[in-house]
């Protein structure tokens, strides 16, 4: 006998989009460029990142780590979604942010 649906979770049905794609795209921190993470470019993204975090009035830390946080949130919310390649190219944009904010190791 199947059992009967309560009311309370008739309304719990997985949703089909992300709330971390909302983040992406409405951040409070951060005004960033459509589609600024499917670039392949990892220079691009560093400096749209920076110009971004340097013209936000709105962030909480500083320039450097807002971008780095926002980029590092994009990576960690794609998870398996990311190809390998596109990993790396995130992953090197990670380098080149850092050299572009002289934070160089």
């Amino acid at each position: 006998m199947a059992r009967p649906v309560s009311k309370r979770n008739k309304h719990k049905r997985k949703k089909t989009r992300k709330w971390s794609a909302k983040v992406t795209n409405t951040s409070d921190a951060l005004d960033l460029k459509r589609n600024l993470f499917k670039q392949d470019d990892p220079a691009a993204i560093a400096r749209s990142l920076k110009q971004s975090a340097n013209h936000s009035h709105r962030r909480k830390g500083t320039p450097f780590q807002s971008a780095m946080s926002m980029l590092n949130f994009y990576i960690n919310r794609a998870g398996d979604n990311l190809t390998a390649a596109h990993k790396k190219v995130l992953e090197q944009a990670k380098n080149e942010l850092r050299k572009a904010f002289g934070r160089e190791e």
